[in-house]
């Protein structure tokens, strides 16, 4: 700027056209600086807060399926009459097709990523079987229903065969003996009330899409979860709770025998939790579960080395075939 000292007042109007533009460059120069610092740092945020996003996720989703592994097998009582025997089953006159039988507490289907079907009753007392004292048509009379309702599940047992039925109608409290009348005939030398049977199936879904999730029972349960996987801890014979190996639903645990099916007596789960912003660049080479031993396919996404991922495993007892041991063959 042009000083005023013993000059005319004409030269005395402020910046040059000079000066202005070089103020105009240094700005832009800052403001540049200032764009770039916030881009680099919005990255950084955005990449922070995604790892932490599927760290909660992953959790979440863990702590989920566990809760659920924990309760496998509830309301199948041990005892002679333990439906943990059932070779054949029908559910309401039709023989279940499905192998295991669906009184199975825990089944995986294997895959590129795994699906894993829990079953579980809620009754408060547990399934206790009890006598069936006479039985004409499909109504069933028994000493005590043990809290049996309408809509709950019942099973008749006559040793390893068993028939499924949901119950229609029950005596009112407190009356002896008691009557429970079912959807369909059923024929058995005792019954079991299994409350509300429960079978929740956790899968993924649209792995390789933005849009990746876990469902539970249908239902999108938990985003960027990419891929699920489990095993089955099995023992030597049925009537043993030590682990003797980890075994995938491949080959003849695709679809295991009723003997085999009560070899498994813990389920091993890993879950990858997918950070969801993409980086400009591969920034994941593999990803690996069973405490790094075996490498999870991810590559159905063209892009998945652009991704960071989170990966979670735990192992859940079947507690309710574990304590069963002593009736299984």
């Amino acid at each position: 700027m042009k000083l005023c000292n013993h000059r005319p007042l004409s030269h005395c109007t402020g910046f040059t056209l000079v000066e202005i533009m070089i103020g105009l460059a240094i700005g832009m120069l800052a403001t540049l600086v200032i764009i770039q610092v916030f881009s680099v740092f919005e990255t950084q945020k955005r990449t922070t807060t995604g790892s932490g996003d599927a760290q909660t996720n992953g959790s979440i989703a863990l702590h989920t399926i566990g809760s659920d592994l924990s309760q496998a097998g509830y309301g199948i009582m041990p005892g002679g009459t333990s439906l943990l025997r059932c070779a054949q089953l029908t559910i309401d006159g039709v023989p279940d097709a499905t192998t295991p039988n669906r009184l199975t507490p825990v089944a995986i289907t294997d895959g590129v990523s795994d699906s894993l079907t829990v079953r579980y009753g809620d009754t408060a007392f547990g399934g206790i079987t009890t006598a069936i004292l006479n039985n004409v048509g499909n109504v069933v009379t028994v000493n005590d229903n043990f809290s049996c309702a309408p809509s709950n599940t019942a099973v008749a047992i006559t040793g390893t065969a068993c028939n499924m039925a949901s119950v229609s109608a029950v005596a009112a409290t407190g009356v002896v003996p008691s009557t429970i009348t079912l959807s369909t005939p059923v024929a058995g030398t005792d019954i079991a009330c299994l409350g509300t049977w429960n079978e929740i199936t956790y899968t993924v879904n649209n792995a390789t899409s933005k849009d990746a999730h876990l469902a539970r029972a249908g239902d999108a349960f938990m985003a960027n979860i990419v891929n699920l996987q489990a095993q089955y801890g099995i023992s030597a014979t049925a009537s043993s709770n030590l682990i003797t190996g980890w075994v995938d639903a491949t080959g003849t645990w695709a679809a295991p025998s009723t003997l085999d099916r009560n070899r498994i007596k813990a389920i091993r789960v890993a879950i990858v939790a997918r950070n969801p912003k993409m980086e400009t660049g591969n920034v994941t080479n593999a990803v690996n579960i069973w405490q790094n031993t075996t490498a999870v396919d991810l590559s159905a996404d063209s892009n998945w080395q652009r991704y960071r991922y989170r990966v979670f495993e735990t192992i859940i007892p079947l507690r309710n075939v574990i304590w069963a041991v002593s009736t299984l063959p």
